[in-house]
């Protein structure tokens, strides 16, 4: 009898988080579109120069947090997260619909920071919605149905950048952004006709709800764990940038190398992403996560040594840990800081990205300026600081599993 209700409990999360999965791989899709060519569309298709193509690749982002935070203030107090959704998705359809066609600076810049930044607040809220979700049917599990989820997306970021140079040898920036239209439609019609409203968490039902109580993590502990993993999150960016530089001036390889191996991580980071999920439903969450910063330091301290192309592509392992653990159990952590407030919690974390992805200019900078080498142990250093951070502030109200 045990099993049944088990089986059928299974079959009930199933069905409630296949709608998210589609959801997420088509937001990831669009996302994964648009996202790392926008430097080159602002550069041939808009004819903007450096200085302008800098000061939109700062603000959008600064935008998108601004939009997340504001979202998720009003998600947790009301039972709107599906409207949010949905409204989301919408913007995203206008902003990428009209990027397609418009090709003025400043009115791509406007939606920039409007349209798409209020999309950009559809990868939080969608795992709020499913934090809600997995509380209602089976809290044990929701670290993996957390980290399943996040490996949609992963998944979608590894198709979506070869679509979008496919569109655009075949065909133009209308190409890639009318898809990515195409991707924010199919999200606004899952989350209208396929998901249900959640109700409110229940610490925030009304907007004079108290932030700080018994059940929730201290104000200071929220804000100094988010700066911990933006530590963490700063080498995801800084890395990336420095690697085929380093490659070729420092290792003797070419571009081609860096891209096998930015293959071969996203490839290892799927499968060890749900293994760590299924891991966080027997072991405890901090110490998976302290375990996954440590393979952080261990890679990059590596890269900065190495001599030879190979002993990159054996790190690939530590790295793929790495980014598996903070990506995707590091949503759940912060989830648990806040149990009545997941909209916040999430975005508190998803934030966390752009911020560092900022700050990784100008360390970017530093490291050509001196030795790309450089780059990776700033990278260590940032790493050894995030996990130092986190293991200093403690959150004894973190729930673990037995």
């Amino acid at each position: 009898m045990a099993q049944e209700t088990s089986s059928q409990l299974g079959s009930r999360i199933g069905r409630a988080l296949l709608p998210l999965g589609f959801l997420f791989l088509a937001v990831g899709i669009s996302t994964a579109l648009f996202y790392p060519f926008m430097s080159l569309f602002l550069s041939t298709d808009v004819e903007a120069g450096p200085l302008k193509i800098t000061f939109f690749l700062i603000v959008a982002p600064l935008g998108g947090v601004l939009g997340s935070v504001l979202v998720s203030r009003l998600s947790d107090r009301r039972p709107i997260r599906r409207r949010l959704l949905i409204t989301g998705a919408v913007a995203g359809l206008i902003g990428t619909g009209l990027t397609a066609v418009v090709r003025d600076y400043w009115v791509l810049l406007a939606l920039a920071v409007t349209a798409l930044a209020l999309a950009g607040s559809l990868f939080p809220q969608s795992f709020a919605y499913a934090r809600q979700v997995l509380e209602r049917d089976d809290p044990a599990r929701a670290a993996l149905g957390i980290s399943a989820l996040r490996t949609v997306f992963s998944l979608a970021w590894v198709a979506g950048p070869p679509l979008a140079a496919f569109l655009l040898d075949t065909g133009s920036f209308v190409w890639v952004y009318g898809t990515a239209a195409l991707m924010y439609a199919l999200a606004a019609l899952v989350a209208i006709f396929w998901l249900d409203e959640v109700p409110a968490p229940a610490a925030a039902t009304t907007p004079d709800a108290p932030v700080d109580d018994r059940l929730d993590a201290p104000r200071w502990t929220l804000w100094l764990t988010a700066a911990a993993f933006t530590l963490l999150q700063t080498p995801l960016t800084l890395a990336v940038q420095a690697l085929p530089l380093f490659i070729s001036t420092d290792l003797g390889g070419d571009v081609g190398d860096a891209g096998l191996l930015l293959g071969l991580c996203a490839a290892l980071e799927i499968p060890l992403m749900l293994g760590l999920g299924v891991l966080a439903t027997r072991l405890p969450l901090r110490g998976l996560l302290f375990g996954g910063a440590a393979c952080g330091v261990a890679y990059y301290a590596l890269v900065a040594v190495a001599t030879d192309l190979w002993l990159l592509v054996g790190g690939q392992v530590l790295n793929a840990l790495f980014i598996a653990a903070i990506s995707g159990l590091g949503i759940s952590y912060m989830q648990n800081m806040l149990p009545r407030q997941p909209g916040r919690a999430t975005t508190l974390f998803t934030n966390s990205f752009p911020l560092g992805a900022m700050l990784a200019g100008p360390l970017f900078g530093v490291a050509q300026h001196f030795d790309y080498r450089l780059a990776y142990w700033l990278c260590t250093g940032l790493c050894a600081a995030g996990l130092l951070l986190l293991i200093v502030v403690r959150n004894e109200r973190v729930p673990q599993p037995a």
